[in-house]
């Protein structure tokens, strides 16, 4: 069926998708949503900031 050859290469075509999938997981429930909460932070305390000095 497989080649010795053919058979690492689906190895290693499996073994870069399963790491693609977990890195895009990884990503999509972890560090985006933390980035986007953190910069959230940091603006809001910008625009506080900004009110303290006009008054």
């Amino acid at each position: 069926m497989f080649e010795f050859d053919q058979y690492l290469g689906f190895l290693a075509f499996l073994t870069i998708l399963t790491i693609g999938f977990w890195l895009m997981i990884f990503l999509i429930t972890f560090v985006i949503p933390y980035w986007i909460f953190g910069a959230s932070i940091e603006r809001i305390k910008e625009i506080r900031a900004e009110r303290k000095a006009k008054r």
